[in-house]
């Protein structure tokens, strides 16, 4: 894969590393191609793709749920296959299904998780964790009586039981209604201030683009972008002006036909499409061939592509 990395991020510490790993199923499908990827320490980053691309497949190997072909991944330093206890204490999963015991209670399914990890009991920090969730409340509740937002808190308060350094994210907010989803931004923020890393995969492209401090884009099993998410916005989103025209045009004029400009079907909005990188946007010259062609607008706006339409404009290529 091409080194699409900023220069910065090799001087900042990858608490995740993946070097040439590759999934290949025993019916010849391969999962994922040739994959490298450093992840900071501290940092949000938002894996998108489509539905198959690999996303939850690259997750699992790297929690130790499914095996790799190829490759290697390292948690926190260590091997996620050779050392894999280690690897696997420093990492919290929260995975897209919602999967707990429906009877038992909050409390204990928070803390019996803890103590999967070999970790000693530890009332406080199972306090904190289900306050910071706006859980504590239904500390004695049985999980089956939970609304579905709540269960999906559940499931992040297991996830952090045993204070992993790192946080997997799958489509945390799927099913998730918006209020509860800024809650759920607010907590993920909340937790990379106190120094856990968290990875995200989403659907919603306003969570990557509300949360993250980078993103990637998998495509087929393969890497085809990793970015700052500002760096992104910057050299893949294009800018439109928009013209309230006075009056209805009935076509775009000949002598403005190999311009950049789309017409409503209404005659009356111009949208003219232009490069926010470039030096020169060729406004000031299409105002100015707009009058020579009696062509008047009554207002105009300008807008930047959204993350969303980049990422369309990625996966489709």
């Amino acid at each position: 894969m091409p080194d699409h990395f900023c220069p910065e991020s090799k001087t900042v510490q990858a608490i995740i590393s993946i070097k040439n790993l590759t999934k290949t199923y025993a019916t010849g499908f391969h999962a994922l191609k040739n994959v490298n990827l450093d992840i900071r320490r501290g940092e949000i980053f938002a894996l998108l793709g489509p539905n198959g691309a690999g996303k939850t497949t690259l997750i699992n190997i790297i929690c130790g749920v499914v095996n790799l072909s190829e490759g290697t991944v390292s948690a926190d330093g260590h091997d996620v296959v050779g050392d894999y206890r280690a690897a696997r204490s420093r990492i919290g999963l929260v995975p897209q299904e919602l999967s707990t015991d429906a009877f038992e209670s909050v409390w204990a399914t928070v803390s019996f998780s803890r103590g999967l990890f070999g970790k000693p009991a530890n009332p406080a920090l199972i306090e904190k964790i289900l306050k910071d969730l706006s859980l504590w409340d239904k500390k004695d509740a049985k999980i089956r009586t939970l609304s579905g937002g709540m269960k999906r808190r559940v499931m992040i308060a297991k996830a952090l039981s045993h204070e992993p350094q790192i946080l997997f994210l799958d489509e945390p907010t799927a099913g998730v209604d918006v209020e509860l989803r800024r809650d759920m931004w607010n907590m993920v923020r909340g937790l990379r201030e106190s120094g856990v890393t968290i990875i995200l995969t989403t659907h919603y492209i306003e969570e990557a683009e509300e949360m993250a401090d980078r993103i990637g884009v998998i495509r087929k099993g393969e890497i085809i972008l990793v970015e700052e998410k500002t760096v992104l916005m910057e050299k893949l989103g294009k800018k439109q002006l928009t013209l309230y025209l006075q009056h209805p045009l009935a076509s775009i004029p000949a002598g403005l036909a190999n311009e950049p400009l789309e017409l409503s079907e209404d005659g009356n909005v111009l949208v003219y499409t232009f490069d926010a990188q470039s030096q020169e946007t060729g406004i000031a010259d299409l105002l100015r061939r707009l009058s020579e062609h009696g062509v008047d607008f009554k207002d105009l706006q300008s807008s930047q592509s959204s993350l969303e339409e980049i990422f369309v404009s990625l996966v489709e290529a």
